[in-house]
């Protein structure tokens, strides 16, 4: 993962780029790892005026490094609230 202020360039298994808007990042101590949350730019809006947003792990306080797959039900769970409450914060 490569990152500027508000992007980031993910590279997918097959070595395709693709540049990112970052939609906000998170560090849980429970954990003990940070977490982004992530959509391609330019990506199209589904039926319900919605986009897919990518969620991966990284290791708090690497200026660069891996994304990591989110590991547990636990971990999803944490994103999903955190979401709905940044979300929920965009509205009001």
């Amino acid at each position: 993962m490569e990152h500027g202020e508000n992007h980031i360039m993910i590279i997918d298994e097959d070595g395709n780029e693709e540049l990112c808007e970052i939609l906000f990042t998170f560090e849980s101590e429970e954990f003990g790892k940070a977490y982004v949350l992530y959509y391609p730019i330019g990506a199209e809006e589904d039926d319900e005026g919605e986009i897919e947003i990518h969620a991966s792990s990284f290791l708090p306080g690497k200026e660069q490094g891996d994304l990591l797959p989110i590991e547990s039900e636990a971990e999803w769970d944490l994103i999903e609230e955190m979401l709905e409450t940044f979300l929920g914060e965009d509205e009001e």
